[in-house]
Parts: structure tokens; C-alpha cells; sequence
């Protein structure tokens, strides 16, 4: 039965893909543009070798915001802030990073849990604002985002800019080399692979996938992940239990700011070395399509990310071709509405196999009862 479960989940993974790739070929015939042609050119181009590092390095943020989501929504909580938390989150640990000297991996460290307890204590407001006033937390993360924004501008501007003369742009100081995370090009280059000019895989990869294991090792392998799938199951039940409903919000939004932290923390150490004002946005609301895509499982949404961040490198090369690159926010799209139906259609099949599966298995008990 179990092996028959997964089958269907993975068809209507295809499926979904399938659809949406269709959908987008009849939309691009629509426009008189030819669909091998705009998909051809996608794959070619995604296919390069300094696309798969560009995709690694876009997918990394994506699967961190997705990671982010996913804790929230097991427990039945919708964390629409990793938006906002990300943002203050980077803030300040980029200050913070650029204000202090450490030895190298002591620095790096320090910034990054900087980033995630910040990110944790920016989404533990809505976790108060839910625990003692019952305040819906979409609300509250949404409005949190405009805020984290607004303060978070403010702060540069006022507080945390490194002043320039004759530069116009708006950032922090520079972390010191101690604070940074090295590029795996090495690596890469050790092991025979010769890496295009411009292109460069950062290290941060490697605390994604820590990340990853770590929201495993926690859901699924721990009593606090056991109560958090309890109570987004049925908090009645978990609560009838003994699971404390208030210290489960706690949790549960600040471990997802946690991971928010992280999301843009790859660019600010291997990339630009400070926290700039045209850092990615848009990330948080992207994860939340990851982790739909995924179904809130660490494997899943890594391929989840992995895909967005292939349309989204790939469509690039859409315009030198006179081809609308908008046909990656259509097949995103479509994606995530044909995920949802798909799913939804597996989760019903397999629920009705199951009872009739327990059918069968009682009327053969029955039957036996009966002969003897």
C-alpha cells in the first residue's frame, strides 16, 4: 500500500509538470511563437555548466524561504513574513558582521546565528500577537513585512550606513575577509571541471543542506517535530494530549524566522560582503510556492527550488530570441495551481484505496469467522 501511495504522489507530480508545460506551449502558440523553439532554447541554455551553477546558487535562497514556510505549515500556521524576517534578519547580521573580528570560521558563525535569532525574535511578534490575542498570523506577518521594511530602511539610512563619499549606494560596512565563505570553484576545479569565466558556486550551498537535514532530523525524528505535526493534524486532539497550544506558536514561528534568517545570508557572505538595498526580494513569497511544490518535504523542495530557479535562469535567454520571457512566470504558475489539484486528487485516491483496502481486509476476517 505504501509503495502504491508514493506511485500516485509521483504521477501527479509529473502530471502537474506536464500540464503546466502544455499549457504554456498552447499560450505560446497563441503568440505565433513556436514551442520547441522557446523550450529548446530554455533547456540548452539551462543546461550549460555556468547555468547549473547560476540555478545552484538562485535555488539556495528559494529552499531556505521554502524550509522557512514548511516549519509554519506544519503545524497549521501560514508564516507569509520571511519576507520581512529575512530582510531585518540580514540587516543587522551584516552590520553586526562588518562591526567585529573574529578568526574565519568563528566570524562566519557568528553572523549567521546573528541572522537566525534576529529573524526568530522578528517573527516571534506575530507568535505574541497570536498566543495572547488571537490575532491570525497572516495578518500579522503581512503587516509585520511592511514594517520590517520601513524600519529596516530607516536603520541603513540613519544608523547602519557605511557613508562614502560620492557613492549613492546604500549599505553597510564591509565584512572583513574573516567573515566571509569562500567559493567552491576549487573544489570543483580539483576534481577536473573547468568553471567558465564569471561564474562562481558559493559555499553557502553547503549550510542549505545542513538546513535541510536539521528540519528532517527535527520533524521527523524528534518529540518537538512529533508535537508540531500532532497539532497541525488536529490541535484538539494534541491539545487533549497534553501539547501546550501557546509554547507550540512560540515554537513553531520562531524556528521558521530561524531559517528566514538564512535566505539571503549566501549573497551577503560570498558575494557582496555587506548588506546591500538591491538584495533578491520577493524570496519569501516565492518559498511559500516551493514548499507547496514540495510538499513540505526536504527532498521535494529542494527539486522544487531547483525547477524555479531553472525557469528563472533559463528564461533569460527568451529575449535574445524575440520570445516572451513571461512564459516562466506562466509555468510557475501553473505549476503551483496544477501541484495543488494534483495532490489534493492523490491525497483522495489514496485515502479511498486505503478504506477499501480496510473493507476488504474486514470482510475477509468475516468470511474466515464465518467458515470456522
Amino acid at each position: 500500500m505504501r509503495s502504491r501511495a508514493v506511485l500516485i504522489r509521483l504521477i501527479a507530480s509529473l502530471g502537474a509538470i506536464a500540464f503546466a508545460v502544455g499549457l504554456s506551449a498552447i499560450v505560446l502558440l497563441l503568440v505565433d511563437v513556436s514551442p520547441l523553439e522557446a523550450f529548446g532554447a530554455m533547456l540548452s541554455y539551462g543546461a550549460r555548466l555556468d547555468s547549473a551553477i547560476s540555478i545552484v546558487n538562485r535555488a539556495v535562497p528559494l529552499y531556505l524561504s521554502a524550509l522557512a514556510v514548511a516549519i509554519g505549515f506544519q503545524m497549521g500556521l501560514f508564516n507569509i513574513g520571511v519576507e520581512g524576517q529575512y530582510r531585518i534578519a540580514a540587516l543587522i547580521a551584516g552590520y553586526v558582521g562588518a562591526a567585529i573580528t573574529l578568526p574565519a570560521v568563528l566570524h562566519v558563525a557568528v553572523i549567521v546565528l546573528v541572522a537566525m535569532v534576529v529573524g526568530a525574535l522578528w517573527a516571534s511578534i506575530a507568535a505574541v500577537l497570536k498566543a495572547t490575542r488571537g490575532i491570525h498570523e497572516v495578518i500579522s506577518t503581512i503587516m509585520l513585512n511592511f514594517i520590517a521594511t520601513g524600519l529596516g530602511a530607516w536603520l541603513l539610512a540613519n544608523y547602519l550606513r557605511e557613508e562614502v563619499e560620492g557613492s549613492l549606494q546604500v549599505r553597510t560596512a564591509q565584512i572583513p575577509e574573516s567573515g566571509r565563505m569562500p567559493s567552491l570553484n576549487p573544489v570543483l576545479e580539483a576534481v577536473g571541471i573547468t568553471i567558465p569565466a564569471g561564474s562562481d558556486l558559493q559555499s553557502f550551498v553547503l549550510i542549505a543542506i545542513a538546513a535541510g537535514v536539521g528540519y528532517y532530523v527535527l520533524i521527523w525524528r524528534t518529540r518537538l517535530g512529533y508535537d508540531l505535526r500532532a497539532f497541525g493534524a488536529n490541535p484538539s486532539a494534541a491539545e487533549a494530549s497534553g501539547v501546550d497550544r501557546k509554547r507550540m506558536i512560540f515554537t513553531a514561528l520562531g524556528l521558521s524566522g530561524a531559517f528566514a534568517g538564512l535566505v539571503v545570508m549566501g549573497p551577503v557572505l560570498g558575494f557582496t560582503y555587506r548588506y546591500t538595498d538591491d538584495l533578491p526580494t520577493e524570496l519569501g513569497f516565492t518559498g511559500i510556492a516551493v514548499a507547496l511544490v514540495g510538499r513540505n518535504k526536504p527532498v521535494g523542495m529542494a527539486f522544487a527550488a531547483l525547477l524555479f530557479a531553472f525557469l528563472n535562469r533559463s528564461a533569460q535567454i527568451l529575449d535574445l530570441r524575440g520570445i516572451p520571457k513571461e512564459i516562466e512566470v506562466i509555468i510557475g504558475g501553473v505549476i503551483i495551481l496544477a501541484v495543488v489539484i494534483a495532490y489534493e486528487l492523490a491525497r483522495r485516491s489514496i485515502a479511498a484505496a486505503q478504506v477499501r483496502a480496510s473493507s476488504a481486509e474486514e470482510r475477509a476476517q468475516s468470511d474466515a469467522e464465518v467458515s470456522a
